[in-house]
């Protein structure tokens, strides 16, 4: 029997123009879960290749030499393809997808969003021109962005970077978890300059290449107030959320991450076992049940690099033993 999963993007598939799609609010920014098969000769062609059965099976042989445990094969693949056929990661959402960029073999994420959605226009802006190579700029590197406007669809490329903060030798030394940090308070300061907002700021958005680097990912609820001095919100999602939108409050949205950020410092010392008492310095007002009296980001960044100086070498170059979970 013939199964769905090797019909390209191009073949009889069900799409829908402009016309027959409502663009509300609500619709344009719901998540995406595209029949991929049918995208996956446009994305080739754009020199990215979707994950197959022989990657995962390659894959499987790495995890062995290796001693690890691999992902498993899901069900419901085309067996007729055989290793050809796409092999979708089951511990990933339905609209993201694993694959390899093809001229260097760099593992990549493939995101699918609606066109025009608020996190394909965020991201488009952050990836591109002077916004792309800014320093404070730590958004997950994009290496493509695909549009399939027939469809209302476009794929977001981005490199593969771990989810697993700590990594198994341990947690870095107090230098570099600080530096880490500030990348993070820098992010934030960087979007807010741009009146941008990211809404989920958390550990489960944060990703790093372990060389370093550290950048946010999913801007599903990030939003623009571009023509907005004074934007307010009444918003109750995102991972961390502050005591002002448990009431169902109108707030202030930057003052919403300044909070998720604080949250997001307390928890990475709890990951890694560090215990800075003048990190809660910085932490406590921007944990403040006050909105209105929360720093702004950049006010906390000032803070913070007021701070790190007083912290002297020797226990900058501290290891802590103490490592919570992954």
């Amino acid at each position: 029997m013939h199964n769905d999963w090797d019909t390209d993007y191009d073949s009889d598939c069900s799409s829908h123009s402009p016309s027959e799609s409502s663009f509300d609010e609500e619709e344009v920014n719901q998540r995406v879960f595209p029949f991929w098969p049918k995208y996956r000769t446009l994305i080739l062609s754009r020199g990215h290749r979707l994950d197959t059965v022989r990657d995962v099976q390659e894959y499987y042989r790495e995890c062995r030499r290796l001693g690890q445990a691999p992902r498993p094969i899901p069900a419901g693949i085309d067996r007729e393809m055989g290793d050809e056929a796409l092999c979708p990661d089951e511990g990933l959402p339905g609209n993201l997808f694993r694959g390899t960029r093809v001229n260097d073999r760099i593992k990549i994420i493939v995101k699918a969003v609606h066109i025009h959605s608020r996190e394909y226009d965020i991201i488009r802006a952050l990836s591109r021109g002077a916004l792309r190579e800014d320093p404070r700029n730590h958004t997950i590197p994009v290496v493509d962005l695909i549009e399939h406007p027939l469809d209302n669809i476009a794929f977001i490329v981005m490199e593969e970077w771990s989810s697993q903060l700590i990594t198994d030798d341990g947690p870095c030394c107090l230098s570099l978890f600080l530096a880490a940090l500030r990348q993070c308070i820098e992010h934030a300061v960087f979007m807010h300059s741009l009146k941008m907002v990211h809404l989920d700021i958390s550990l489960r958005n944060l990703v790093t290449d372990y060389n370093g680097r550290y950048a946010y990912i999913d801007f599903e609820l990030a939003r623009r107030f571009e023509d907005d001095p004074n934007p307010r919100l009444v918003f109750r999602r995102g991972t961390e959320v502050p005591p002002e939108c448990e009431r169902g409050e109108s707030t202030d949205p930057y003052k919403i991450d300044v909070w998720a950020l604080g949250v997001l410092i307390l928890r990475a010392c709890k990951l890694t076992g560090y215990c800075v008492p003048e990190l809660m310095h910085v932490v406590k007002p921007m944990l403040d049940e006050c909105p209105e009296r929360r720093p702004t980001s950049l006010a906390v960044l000032r803070t913070f690099d007021r701070m790190v100086p007083f912290i002297d070498s020797e226990r900058l170059q501290m290891v802590c033993r103490g490592k919570g979970s992954h």
